[in-house]
C-alpha cells in the first residue's frame, strides 16, 4: 500500500473492485479535484525509486509506503539465509541459550531453515556438503524470482555443471554477470495430506523494527500440489509433485478452480488435532510461531527502520513428516489476486485489517504516532511479538523467555527427543 498525493494509480495482481470498495469505506478516494491526499499501491520495484539517494525524494508526515527500503535483506532468498547465519553467530558469541547446538553441532532451536549455500560464490562449500551425502537431492531457485519461476531439483554434481554451461558461466569459482542462485537441500519427507505435498502461506505485518512490532494473521492458507508426492529421482522433473505454487499448479490437468487446491489454516488445525492431537498442533504452531519472530529478529539490526513504512510479509512454511516447520522464503508482495471464492474473502479482509491496523480509524495518516493501536481495531490479527512488552513484562512470562530475552525456552523435556518443549505464546 501507500498514502501518497497525487492521483489513484493501479497496479497488477490487485482487484481494484476490492481496493475501491475499500477505500471508499473511509472516505479515502474522493472525486473532489481539490482531494490533497489519496491511497495508492506501490510495488517493490517502486519503493526503491522513492527511497533512491538520485530522486532526492522525501516524504511528509501523512505519507505511508508498505514496503521497508530495504525490505531485500529479508525477501531475498539469499540475504535472508545470510541475515538468519549472521544472527545465530551473533548469539554464539554472546552465550545465549538460543544458540545452543546438540551432540551433532546442530542448532537445537534455530535449525528452522534448510543448508544453503549461494551459487556461484559457495560451490565448493555445496560440493563438500554434496559428497557427505551424494544420495541427497537438492533445489535450486533463482535469488529475485517469485511464482516459482527459475526452480528446479538436482541430485548429481553433473546437473549442476550442465547448468552452469547452458548459463554460459565459465566457473563458480569467481562471481560472474549470471544471477545469483541460491540450493538448498530439498525437503525430500514433507507431510502429506490425501497424498499430496503442501506448504503453509502466513501474513505476518510488521509496524516496526526499532521495536519489533509484530502481528499474526489468523486466516492462511495451505497450498497443495496436484500430483501425489513421490521421492523418485523420475519425478524430480515434475513440478506439479514438488512445487505448491499456485502460478504453477494451476496449469495442471488436476487443479481444481472451486477450491485452488487450498485449505484453510484452521482446516489444517482441526486435521492434525484429529489425527496426531491438540497438545502436539499446538506446538507444531507455537514453533512457527517462533520462527517468524526469530526471522525478523535477524533482519532487525539490518532493517531501514523509516517511520513511513510498514510491511505485510507473506511466509512460506514446509511441514515435514516429524512435524518440524522450516522457513522456505519470505515475499515482500504477496499475491492478493484471488483465485476463488473464498481467496477473494480472505484478501479483503487482509487488506481492510492491514488498514486498519496502518491508518487507525481511517484518519488522515500520521507517521509520528506511536504504532500502537487499540485491540478493537486489529481484526483477524494478534499481536506476534512487541519487542518493548517483552522487555518491561516479568522474566517469567512465556512470550519473554520464547523470544530471547531471558533464558530462552522452557525446561520442559520432550517424550520422545529428550529435547525442550517450546512452551505456547499465550
Amino acid at each position: 500500500f501507500r498514502i501518497m498525493a497525487g492521483k489513484v494509480k493501479w497496479v497488477t495482481d490487485i482487484e481494484k473492485s476490492v481496493l475501491i470498495n475499500n477505500f471508499e469505506k473511509r472516505g479515502w478516494i474522493q472525486v473532489a479535484e481539490n482531494e490533497d491526499w489519496n491511497f495508492y499501491w506501490m510495488s517493490v520495484q517502486t519503493i526503491r525509486n522513492v527511497f533512491s539517494v538520485e530522486t532526492g525524494y522525501r516524504l511528509s508526515d501523512d505519507q505511508i509506503v508498505n514496503h521497508f527500503p530495504n525490505h531485500y535483506e529479508l525477501t531475498r532468498k539469499d540475504l535472508m539465509v545470510k541475515n538468519i547465519k549472521r544472527y545465530r553467530k551473533e548469539l554464539e558469541k554472546e552465550g545465549s541459550p538460543l544458540a545452543e547446538k546438540d551432540e551433532n553441532g546442530k542448532y537445537i532451536y534455530l535449525d528452522f531453515v534448510p543448508v544453503t549455500f549461494m551459487l556461484p560464490a559457495d560451490y565448493n562449500l555445496f560440493v563438500e556438503e554434496f559428497r557427505k551425502n551424494p544420495s541427497s537431492t537438492w533445489i535450486m531457485k533463482p535469488c529475485g524470482k517469485a511464482q516459482g519461476k527459475g526452480i528446479f531439483l538436482i541430485n548429481k554434481l553433473s546437473q549442476i555443471k550442465k547448468w552452469s554451461r547452458d548459463s554460459k558461466t565459465s566457473s563458480f569459482v569467481s562471481q560472474s554477470s549470471k544471477e545469483a542462485y541460491v540450493i538448498s537441500l530439498y525437503i525430500n519427507n514433507p507431510l502429506l495430506i490425501g497424498g499430496k505435498k503442501f506448504d503453509l502461506r502466513l501474513y505476518v505485518l510488521v509496524s516496526t523494527y526499532r521495536p519489533l512490532r509484530c502481528y499474526m494473521y489468523k486466516l492462511g492458507f495451505c497450498r497443495f500440489c496436484t500430483v501425489k508426492y513421490t521421492p523418485s529421482t523420475s519425478e524430480l522433473d515434475n513440478m506439479f509433485v514438488h512445487l505448491t505454487n499456485v502460478a504453477i499448479q494451476k496449469h495442471g490437468d488436476d487443479y481444481n478452480h472451486i477450491h485452488g487446491g487450498k485449505w484453510t489454516v484452521s482446516n489444517l488445525r482441526l486435521y492434525l488435532e484429529s489425527t496426531r492431537g491438540k497438545e502436539v498442533t499446538n506446538k507444531l504452531f507455537d514453533e512457527i510461531h517462533w520462527i517468524i519472530v526469530q526471522s525478523l529478529k535477524a533482519v532487525a539490526p539490518v532493517m531501514n527502520n523509516d517511520k513511513h513504512c510498514f510491511e505485510c510479509y507473506g511466509y512460506d512454511i514446509i511441514i515435514d513428516d516429524k512435524l518440524k516447520p522450516w522457513l522456505i522464503e519470505v515475499n515482500a508482495s504477496p499475491s492478493l489476486t484471488s483465485s476463488t471464492a473464498n481467496d477473494r474473502i480472505l484478501k479483503y479482509n487482509l487488506i481492510n485489517d492491514t488498514l486498519n491496523i496502518a491508518v487507525p480509524n481511517g484518519e488522515i495518516p500520521d507517521c509520528k504516532w506511536n504504532k500502537s493501536p487499540p485491540k478493537e481495531v486489529l481484526g483477524n490479527y494478534e499481536v506476534l511479538y512487541d519487542e518493548e512488552m517483552a522487555q518491561t513484562d516479568g522474566p517469567d512470562r512465556d512470550l519473554r523467555s520464547r523470544s530471547g530475552q531471558s533464558t530462552g525456552v522452557k525446561g520442559n523435556r520432550a517424550r520422545d527427543s529428550g529435547k525442550p518443549v517450546l512452551t505456547t505464546w499465550k
